[in-house]
């Protein structure tokens, strides 16, 4: 039983020099993926390792490329790709929310063990001054590329922490984590950045601001009846009293609207504050990797081994689509494409509850499959995955076999010839065995699937079986009563009044049943109760390997702390300046 939790190490390979790959920036900061370039050429008669190319979208489901079955929206990059390499058809976010699924993609690891998985129901960082975030401890593939030679960097959102004391620390920044250079959020994209577009607190404003206005209003009221009818003798202290209370729970809400925009959406370049607060209008297209490479870094010293580059962007739009080609005719033009691994997924499924101010549904699709973002039902992880690597990985094949975002990191490892860290668990595995042909299945026999700190599911997928069997212990609560979310609050939730336990837990056969719409019974499945304790003891298994670790996501290390607040200079009671604008006009 121990050797299914293992992981596999790769063969060694020889190091490799540097070549150049000019690459055009996102049009607009609302596209965010995860870019990672890694390029080279043999300098040596021993095969060379190859470059990586890492795309992550952000909330893009599995129904919105074309090649996953979308027929309205047109994708023929994504497509190009997909026909160029393997297409991955069960391929499964870690968590199926940004900051978890994030972590587990950079450290290989289930979230819960780096305390990356929140006990309460936020499970992202929405502040930027907040002192939680990716522990230093742990090890991203960043840092084992850069320990094998690799110069990177990370563009794009990060939403995995910033400072942990001061706002000068930096302990869970980018650049401590194996990054040379960040451009991007550190944050994440939220409605809020954009004016005009609403905002994901209305519930919050409405339990926390409206709802205690209208009970202080109803007293003032109450309470200026009884003193009129001279029914009871109303002090003036408690009347001032009441007021204070009101105009303080408003004036609370307008310092909320006028910050949060300027205070938590902002560009940064390495430690620095370029945009505050961001403005999608002066982003424009950038070249970085044309600018850098023909800097005296790499273009005069041919030591620097490699050059890979850590692209991350959000929102979903056409331009991403439009940049994942550019991608692909750089690598052509530069005959570097029969030397490049790309991968291509997003960090979970699309947010179905995502509604604009017009009543627009903004948030993608996820297909046949149910549910979405902030739930594990097939539509909140079962996310694109899609890697080409010519002459190496048979093009246009397509694999159903249960993999997971946290694979990259012992297959990019172990291509790139580092090491896999041994005090420790790697819950990744090494895909390439699965891509190449000599595995016929993929080594994970189970995943499991947490919302936030909570077990919520287990995945099984026995040997020499066709069968892939899920159990739920407990699954959300949709609103209103048979939608395909939680509208209600925006996101579902992992624990308390939002979900529903079930013993014995609700099973299904994926294989039999993608859309999870027929829980199997002792009597439609003879083996019910034998598949359940396995996956039971399975779970037990698993959770013995935990460790308690600090909660990253407690409420003490997400709430807003004023000394942690980043700021690139004070103007108007707020923070504002445009050095991305500057620059983009000293480039012209």
């Amino acid at each position: 039983m121990e050797g299914r939790y293992s992981s596999e190490l790769g063969p060694p390979a020889a190091s490799i020099p540097h070549v150049s790959l000019p690459l055009a920036l996102c049009r607009k900061m609302r596209i965010f993926c995860l870019l990672l370039l890694v390029l080279g050429e043999a300098w040596s008669h021993v095969t060379p390792r190859p470059n990586f190319v890492l795309l992550m979208a952000d909330d893009l489901g599995i129904g919105d490329p074309g090649c996953y079955g979308n027929k309205t929206l047109r994708t023929p990059n994504i497509d190009r790709l997909a026909g160029g390499g393997v297409k991955l058809t069960q391929h499964l976010a870690a968590a199926p929310l940004c900051t978890p699924s994030r972590a587990a993609f950079l450290t290989g690891r289930y979230p819960i063990r780096s305390g990356m998985a929140a006990q309460n129901q936020v499970g992202v960082f929405i502040f930027s001054a907040s002192s939680g975030g990716l522990p230093p401890s742990e090890i991203t593939f960043a840092k084992l590329l850069k320990s094998q030679g690799y110069t990177t960097a990370l563009i794009g959102k990060w939403h995995l922490g910033t400072n942990c004391h001061n706002s000068s620390d930096f302990c869970h920044h980018p650049l401590s984590h194996g990054f040379d250079y960040f451009h991007g959020i550190p944050v994440t994209n939220l409605r809020d950045c954009k004016p005009g577009e609403g905002s994901v607190f209305t519930t919050a404003f409405r339990l926390l601001v409206f709802i205690p206005l209208q009970v202080l209003a109803l007293a003032l009221l109450t309470l200026a009846g009884l003193r009129w009818l001279g029914l009871f003798r109303v002090p003036p202290a408690l009347i001032f009293s009441l007021l204070f209370l009101a105009a303080l729970v408003l004036g609370l809400l307008l310092c909320f609207l006028h910050f949060f925009r300027p205070l938590n959406c902002f560009l940064m370049r390495n430690h620095d504050i370029t945009q505050q607060p961001m403005s999608y209008d002066n982003l424009t297209q950038r070249s970085f990797l044309k600018d850098n490479i023909c800097g005296p870094l790499t273009c005069g010293s041919m030591r620097v081994n490699h050059i890979p580059v850590l692209v991350k962007f959000g929102r979903f739009e056409h331009s991403f689509f439009s940049l994942s080609g550019q991608i692909l005719d750089v690598l052509d033009e530069l005959k570097l494409a029969n030397n490049t691994l790309i991968y291509f997924s997003s960090d979970q499924g699309a947010h179905v509850e995502e509604v604009t101010v017009k009543g627009e549904l903004h948030g993608g699709s996820n297909g046949i499959y149910k549910g979405g973002k902030a739930t594990n039902w097939e539509g909140g992880i079962r996310v694109p995955g899609i890697l080409r690597w010519p002459g190496v990985i048979q093009a246009g094949l397509e694999l159903d076999a249960p993999t997971s975002n946290m694979d990259l990191f012992p297959t990019v490892a172990n291509l790139a010839g580092a090491p896999l860290p041994e005090d420790r668990i790697i819950d990744g595995r090494d895909l390439m065995p699965l891509l190449l042909g000599q595995s016929q299945r993929s080594d994970h026999e189970f995943l499991f699937h947490y919302c936030n700190f909570y077990l919520n599911a287990v995945r099984w997928h026995p040997r020499n079986s066709t069968s892939i069997w899920k159990a739920f212990f407990f699954t959300p609560k949709f609103s209103p009563e048979g939608a395909n979310g939680c509208f209600a609050t925006h996101v579902c939730f992992c624990h308390g009044h939002s979900i529903t336990h079930h013993d014995p837990p609700l099973l299904f056969d994926i294989s039999q049943d993608p859309r999870e719409t027929d829980p199997l019974t002792p009597t439609s499945e003879p083996r019910f109760w034998e598949i359940l304790e396995v996956m039971q003891q399975a779970a037990a298994h698993h959770t013995r390997t935990l460790q308690d670790v600090p909660d990253q996501l407690s409420p003490g290390n997400i709430i807003w702390k004023p000394w942690l607040q980043m700021c690139c200079s004070w103007s108007g009671l707020s923070c504002q300046c445009d050095r991305e604008k500057e620059e983009g006009r000293g480039s012209h």
